[in-house]
């Protein structure tokens, strides 16, 4: 039986999940963690069951020889040339790349080349790819980018108010991200509503650990709240989200930081985080899932706020722009198991028509909102998987 590969690699891991070939079946995921680091470990689900082992994985290459081996362990391959193609979700596509594109050396190196915009993700993520190009030469590698859904974007809204010779000379615009994750969840909107997505204008909200809102009209990105980098627009978990530049300038001087050290903190150290000083998990921030009192109750509800406002902006924002509003859909970890973000971000909406349904709100059905709602409000789960293995299918021409 055909198979095809899905990965979606981070800075030190990558996840991973098996398709049939043409039915779309999962029938196996899991994931190499710490990659290079002390504690590695790589997990494989098969069926119902998960199987962890803690190994030495010093790098990417024994990372898929790990998982190519356990494939075969657990009977899920019996030949690696059952695996017809390979997907990769890449973080930065840059303006190089305005779709999927099929992987070869000159586009690996390109890939290499566009670190600038993602220093953390793309390196590891072209290494991953080098590595299946050695282990199983032949096959098929596609390369989907977070960022090409969002090439749409009208220069209005990706070019900053900044001498324009910065744009022609090293790019400096905004790229967006989650673009393979509100490609799939537009999508499927549009099927929940039964509406050709053409003619519909959405807002997705992709609220995880890294947290951005979409505009999407026409079947296309409008516009979207990340910028050159993932660290631009709402407020996430550790990344601060949209801060005046004068103010890092200030907060370098006064506490002696250089770049690297101010970039770490607005990555790593801010967000609700930085906010609530207890947590960069909203899960930990919640009043019915903690037993917060006194000054911490007070800085994680400040946090959550904080955290609520910031989408509501950008919603109120894109909804004027596109000139009105048919659906909101909310995935991603927060957005699909929040029920209070949610209800938060619908109220605001109410003038507009969209009437909540606190019921199926609170047990995170498909569909939050009445059935006389002008505004259609989604809780659907990302898959992002599945759109890689849809573009491997596509751009590979794959039969």
């Amino acid at each position: 039986m055909k198979k095809i590969l899905a990965i979606n690699s981070g800075s030190s891991s990558f996840k991973f999940k098996l398709f049939t070939f043409p039915d779309e079946k999962v029938i196996s995921e899991g994931m190499a963690d710490r990659v290079g680091l002390d504690g590695s470990t790589f997990t494989i689900k098969v069926a119902d069951e998960k199987h962890q082992e803690k190994v030495d994985i010093p790098d990417s290459e024994t990372a898929v020889t790990i998982l190519l081996e356990n494939l075969k362990k657990y009977d899920l391959i019996d030949d690696p040339k059952e695996i017809i193609g390979i997907g990769h979700r890449i973080v930065a596509g840059g303006e190089e790349f305005k779709d999927s594109t099929l992987i070869d050396e000159k586009s690996l190196q390109k890939i290499y080349d566009l670190k600038q915009y993602a220093p953390l993700h793309n390196t590891a993520e072209a290494d991953v790819i080098k590595a299946f190009m050695k282990v199983l030469p032949g096959v098929p590698e596609v390369a989907v980018f977070d960022t090409s859904f969002h090439q749409t974007l009208d220069p209005v809204h990706y070019l900053y108010s900044l001498p324009y010779k910065y744009y022609e000379k090293y790019g400096a615009r905004k790229y967006g991200a989650h673009g393979t994750s509100v490609r799939y969840v537009s999508q499927k909107a549009a099927e929940i509503m039964k509406r050709d997505l053409r003619d519909l204008k959405l807002i997705v909200c992709h609220l995880g650990s890294g947290a951005s809102v979409t505009a999407v009209k026409d079947g296309k990105s409008f516009d979207t709240s990340m910028g050159f980098s993932p660290m631009a627009g709402i407020t996430m978990s550790s990344r601060s989200g949209d801060v005046d530049p004068s103010l890092l300038a200030f907060v370098m001087k006064k506490e002696n930081l250089d770049a690297d050290q101010m970039l770490k903190v607005l990555n790593n150290e801010s967000g609700l985080l930085g906010i609530s000083g207890i947590s960069p998990d909203m899960r930990d921030l919640r009043g019915d899932m903690t037993k917060l009192e006194g000054e911490k109750k007070k800085r994680a509800d400040l946090a959550r706020n904080i955290f609520i406002n910031r989408i509501i902006r950008y919603v109120g924002a894109y909804t004027l722009e596109m000139g009105g509003l048919d659906g909101i859909a909310f995935t991603a970890g927060v957005g699909e198991h929040d029920f209070g973000v949610r209800e938060r971000v619908m109220d605001s909406l109410e003038l507009l028509g969209l009437k909540p349904d606190s019921a199926a709100n609170k047990e995170n059905a498909t569909i939050i909102t009445k059935p006389d709602s002008t505004i259609v409000g989604m809780v659907i789960p990302t898959n992002e998987e599945l759109m890689i293995e849809r573009d491997v299918v596509r751009v590979a021409g794959l039969k």
